[in-house]
């Protein structure tokens, strides 16, 4: 299957990265952050479309818990309103749930359930305020330990709870929203960003026919010395065997770049070494591989001048864009800034 490029797609620049960087070592790393946004990682969602009548969308919620009983996750389900199609609503499932939320306004809302046949929204966040919770999703959505630079410049070892996380969707969460909302098995997108970009690229390489879509936005290829980059994928190459699935791969371009940073923080130079493992060109370069995978139809899209954090609603825009029909908003600002998206 050949890839596909957008036309946003920009060349490498590493004559920038070198020279910003003045270390040889910055020359292999993709300045990508290890939480999904550099904000406040104590802010809180506040109100969400979820907790507004809609004309558009039925939002309900419900809470799942572990077996331990230790780990809770928040799940919001949005049917369109109105008949559901005979075999049900396609579904587009959305990891950092509370913060996907914050990217929906009203608008949106109507934008989609226009559309022919609207997806029914999942989104799969934690039962807290937090709009995102760094710890929970570290250790949930990297399918094996690795390190995580935090702010005082050091790291945490930790993660790898990929496959339990996986299993809770499959086994609590799927059947509570099909339950719930009448859905598509056949028709099924999962998105996610940064960590969660990760997770996505892992649970198609573990978990064929899961879902038929996997947008994975600026994924995290560096987590765990570039392990997803190894032998997962080539055992996924191997053994696909024609499975069709659509795989969306963005970046931003200011990720490959590493002038924005301040190279004196000592969480940025703990970070350089960590991603060190993931080149610059990882993610497009994952894109073509994949693209020649019998039965995948794989979408490479760079986001010219973005870098990590601002790539969370671009990415997500872009995926709704490309899976629903919907126009693309992924050059509008984000409602988690304070600024109301032009339409």
């Amino acid at each position: 299957m050949t890839l596909r490029r957008s036309s946003a797609t920009r060349p490498l620049r590493l004559t920038t990265l070198a020279a910003a960087a003045g270390l040889l070592f910055a020359l292999q790393a993709v300045p990508q952050a290890a939480s999904a946004q550099q904000r406040d990682p104590t802010r809180s969602i506040g109100e969400t479309v979820a907790s507004q009548p809609s004309p558009h969308y039925a939002f309900e919620r419900f809470e799942v818990r572990s077996a331990d009983g230790q780990r809770i996750w928040r799940v919001h389900v949005a049917a369109p309103k109105g008949d559901a199609p005979e075999g049900g609503w396609p579904a587009f499932w959305m990891l950092d749930g509370n913060a996907a939320l914050i990217e929906f306004d009203q608008a949106l809302l109507a934008e989609l359930a226009a559309q022919p046949v609207p997806h029914a929204l999942v989104f799969v966040g934690y039962a807290n305020d937090l709009r995102i919770d760094s710890e929970a999703r570290t250790r949930d959505y990297t399918p094996f330990p690795g390190e995580r630079p935090v702010r005082d410049g050091t790291t945490i070892t930790g993660g790898g709870g990929g496959d339990a996380l996986l299993e809770v969707i499959e086994r609590d969460v799927r059947p509570e929203v099909a339950r719930r909302v009448p859905t598509d098995p056949d028709r099924q997108t999962l998105w996610g960003h940064s960590l969660a970009g990760l997770f996505a690229l892992h649970t198609l390489y573990t978990r064929a026919g899961a879902f038929d879509t996997y947008a994975a936005g600026s994924p995290s290829l560096w987590w765990g010395d570039g392990a997803l980059l190894g032998a997962p994928e080539q055992r996924f190459v191997a053994h696909n065997a024609g499975r069709r699935a659509r795989v969306l791969i963005g970046l931003g371009g200011g990720e490959r770049q590493v002038a924005h940073r301040d190279l004196g923080d000592p969480r940025v130079q703990v970070h350089l070494r960590r991603i060190a493992a993931a080149p610059p060109d990882s993610a497009e370069k994952l894109a073509g591989r994949l693209s020649a995978v019998d039965g995948l139809q794989v979408t490479y899209r760079e986001f010219h001048g973005l870098t990590h954090g601002p790539m969370f609603r671009a990415s997500l825009m872009w995926a709704l864009h490309v899976v629903t029909g919907i126009a693309d908003h992924s050059d509008t600002p984000s409602r988690a800034d304070g600024v109301e998206p032009a339409r």
